[in-house]
């Protein structure tokens, strides 16, 4: 195996562009588990569909502006603003104590993974070669995960032995540390343009790349199952005995990270469809497990399942999007691909919340559906295929 200072990934941009996501994925990550027994204490139980749905609505609405934004004005730009809506919002939460003004916020806070994500892995890919692309989005996703995992379980133990506010500050403050780690990183694009309001009208044309639209029906369809996870997880835990909220991601999250960095490098070698079929149906049997679950060991199983899935296809899904897209647009191919993960999981979460209504036996049914809608992004990569240039 070659030296680590020999490859061009491993170098200290590329750590601290790491650092950075990892910390931004844990300040709002930490607070998913708490959310919806937050928003019960408030008197909103009913709206605990929207907790997603509202965040990925305007994670979604603000990808064309982050695409066209990170082509223009820079990727680090873009990446700072992501950054700085996670530190804001944190600090609002304890403030606006109602149930309107904690959907607001709900909104508010969606801009940050409309932003972050996006210019981070356009960065990703001006820094890497593209035989590599797989193995450098793996293992960025490595430290994206890890704050995934590390994020609910801390929310809830910060709850559990403080209260629901320093939990939002302690987020406020992971994120202030993504932004500073930004402060000194270099721009990648040659040509940046300084930020004008004009730069913010976004026409038909700038929404959706349509070189990446496979990647978007894949990725929508893969991540409804991710909606309802984030729903309604939290609660059937609780009603199987599963005391840390946050612990069901933490485990997933682990488990991805096991599987990441090599199904990145495998797709690089391999091909992205044949490694995005694999991901699919681990995913499908996550989802049936899930829904069998009876007891806290059950869960743990499925969870552990689902990471392995979804560590497979994430990197895989990222570096087709890529693939598919043109070196100029590259902003506006990730964003498209984001627009489909939000409407995805809102989708998901939106659906979920509706049928569930806080009766507990019909998660199960929920969980196979999700399965079911996953099976069809399988069917679909079985019969795609690249039309000749």
């Amino acid at each position: 195996m070659m030296q680590a200072s020999q490859h061009p990934i491993y170098n200290i941009p590329f750590g601290l562009l790491c650092l950075s996501s990892l910390f931004f994925s844990a300040s709002f990550n930490m607070l998913i588990p708490e959310l919806p027994a937050y928003l019960s204490s408030l008197g909103g139980a009913e709206y605990k569909g929207l907790i997603i749905a509202l965040f990925t609505l305007t994670a979604g609405i603000s990808r064309p502006f982050s695409g066209k934004l990170t082509d223009t004005i820079g990727r680090v730009p873009v990446m700072a603003v992501g950054s700085i809506v996670c530190f804001v919002c944190g600090f609002l939460y304890p403030v606006l104590g109602s149930v309107s003004g904690f959907l607001f916020l709900r909104l508010v806070h969606g801009f940050s993974t409309g932003f972050k994500p996006t210019a981070t892995a356009a960065y990703v890919a001006d820094m890497v070669p593209v035989s590599r692309w797989g193995e450098a989005l793996g293992l960025h996703g490595l430290f994206f995960s890890t704050g995934m995992a590390i994020g609910p379980a801390m929310g809830s133990a910060i709850v559990t032995h403080f209260s629901m506010d320093t939990m939002f500050y302690f987020s406020s403050f992971l994120a202030l540390l993504s932004i500073i780690i930004l402060y000194n990183m270099k721009e990648t694009i040659k040509e940046k343009q300084p930020f004008r309001w004009s730069l913010l009208k976004i026409s038909r044309t700038e929404i959706i790349e349509g070189q990446v639209i496979p990647a978007g029906i894949v990725t929508m369809l893969s991540y409804i199952p991710y909606g309802v996870i984030l729903t309604l997880i939290p609660d059937f835990g609780g009603s199987i005995g599963v005391k840390n909220k946050g612990m069901f991601f933490m485990v997933f999250t682990i488990s991805s990270l096991l599987v990441r960095f090599v199904a990145g490098r495998i797709s690089d070698k391999r091909g992205r469809e044949s490694v995005i079929r694999a991901g699919l149906l681990i995913v499908v049997v996550s989802l049936f497990l899930l829904g069998y679950a009876g007891s806290p060991r059950g869960l743990i199983l499925g969870s552990i399942v689902y990471g392995i899935g979804t560590g497979i296809l994430s990197p895989a899904i990222n570096a087709w999007t890529i693939d598919l897209s043109h070196p100029d647009r590259r902003g506006k191919a990730m964003a498209t691909m984001y627009i489909a993960l939000e409407a995805g999981i809102g989708l998901g979460a939106l659906l979920a919340g509706w049928f569930y209504q806080d009766v507990i036996s019909m998660v199960p049914w929920l969980l196979y559906a999700a399965g079911a809608v996953t099976i069809l992004a399988f069917i679909y990569m079985l019969f795609w295929r690249k039309k000749p240039a």
